[in-house]
């Protein structure tokens, strides 16, 4: 080799080194407050059970209902194809990776809920349901019908209702600890949060618990819901929401936008009240922007509209909930809250095409990156981490192969999830 060139330059060392030590504070707080998606699975849904509806069959009992709503509604895969105006190639292969789903994991995320689905109960009853709770949980995953994520959502921290909300919770997770210990899958909700001050409140009880069970810190995470206007926008102009990530200490998992109680907060009349409506679009592109980079997850509402009656209304509401869920998906709302069993079919029909549709272009680009072969599209990093995590939630939810999948890109499971998830500021990722 020859002799390397020598090439000038004007600064000393100690000027780099102080630029670093100055910027040093920043660096921790870039790494604490970004550090990035967990790079865990995320479900494509959420599913509500009433505490007093839910039993050991809940989950196998959506799946059997959905599946017969298609058997009544949809029965092949022309028919269902014909009612969301799915292509001829993505017909067939929808349709029966649906089927598929239905029958092997009909629910991704289950929450049992003791707020607004679950109506007044006297103490006796609602503590009796929590602790069963805890029991089916425990028992679900320990015989292998459990969801990838279960957990219940309590009530808020409002004054009328918070000792109640903090009882069904100690009893819950106190009941999941003397039955073997907490799920790794275990989702906590936290409804109707307006203040930062109740998600800080939040995180020392959940710090008392753990403290009492002689559990790790920080062991127990949870969602946030985001239900009113003051979690948007505070009193002073700032986004309240971006603070809650913050107040919540690493422990906050999610953003779950709640469509009704949001929607009426602004005085939306009930009519439009819906996931797509201008005021739902605000809530959700700002709660959007404050979780982007902090690990945390942003979830769209639900559709009140369900797909009951006659095949006419049910075909009406599987094209609204189809569009509403792509839609979705499109904006990078991953994941959203399903009602009614006869939603299933349409959710998953929703997330299938939308991967299956554009796998192979992004296969493609992908391979070229990671090959850095040339193409008529020049991807940059940003570019093949959003390339990888596409491929990664399809092969997540069932609608790729992790086989197709490796087939069209060259790159195993772990290539995928490096190229996801690089560190901040390395603009170098490859696979090895």
């Amino acid at each position: 080799m020859g002799q390397q060139e020598k090439v000038a330059t004007s600064l000393a060392g100690v000027v780099s080194e102080g630029i670093s030590a100055s910027l040093a504070p920043v660096d921790a707080e870039l790494a604490r407050r970004y550090p990035g998606d967990p790079g865990t699975r995320q479900p494509v849904h959420t599913v509500y059970v009433p505490g007093d509806a839910f039993a050991a069959d809940s989950i196998r009992s959506w799946g059997d209902q959905a599946l017969a709503a298609l058997d009544e509604h949809a029965p092949d895969a022309a028919s269902f194809a014909a009612v969301l105006g799915l292509s001829d190639e993505l017909a067939a292969p929808v349709y029966d990776r649906v089927r598929a789903k239905l029958e092997r994991e009909p629910i991704e995320d289950l929450r049992i809920d003791f707020e607004d689905g679950y109506g007044g109960r006297g103490d006796a009853e609602e503590d009796a349901h929590a602790a069963r709770a805890a029991r089916l949980i425990t028992e679900a995953y320990r015989n292998g019908t459990a969801a990838p994520y279960m957990g219940i959502r309590m009530k808020c921290m409002e004054a009328a209702v918070r000792e109640r909300g903090i009882r069904t919770l100690d009893i819950f997770l106190t009941g999941l600890t003397e039955a073997g210990g907490l799920p790794d899958g275990l989702v906590l909700t936290l409804p109707k949060v307006t203040y930062p001050e109740q998600v800080t409140a939040f995180v020392r009880l959940l710090e008392a618990f753990e403290k009492a069970r002689g559990l790790d810190a920080g062991r127990i995470g949870f969602e946030i819901q985001i239900e009113t206007s003051q979690s948007i926008l505070a009193a002073d102009g700032t986004a309240a929401v971006a603070r809650m990530i913050d107040t919540a200490e690493g422990r906050a998992t999610g953003l779950h936008y709640g469509t009704f109680d949001y929607s009426a907060c602004l005085g939306v009349s009930a009519a439009y009240q819906a996931s797509d409506h201008p005021a739902a679009d605000h809530a959700k592109a700002v709660m959007q922007v404050a979780a982007a980079g902090t690990g945390v997850r942003v979830s769209d509402g639900s559709t009140n509209v369900l797909p009951v009656g006659t095949t006419e209304k049910v075909h009406d509401a599987w094209r609204l909930h189809y569009g509403l869920t792509r839609r979705a998906l499109a904006r990078a709302y991953y994941q959203g809250w399903d009602m009614h069993p006869g939603h299933l079919p349409t959710r998953y029909a929703a997330v299938f095409a939308f991967y299956r549709e554009g796998f192979e272009q992004a296969a493609a680009r992908l391979r070229a990156y990671a090959n850095h072969a040339g193409g008529d599209v020049m991807d940059e990093p940003a570019t093949a981490k959003a390339l990888s995590s596409y491929l990664l939630r399809g092969i997540d939810c069932g609608a790729l192969d992790i086989a197709e999948v490796a087939r069209l890109t060259g790159l195993t499971r772990a290539d995928l999830d490096g190229f996801a998830a690089p560190r901040r500021g390395d603009l170098t990722a490859t696979a090895e």
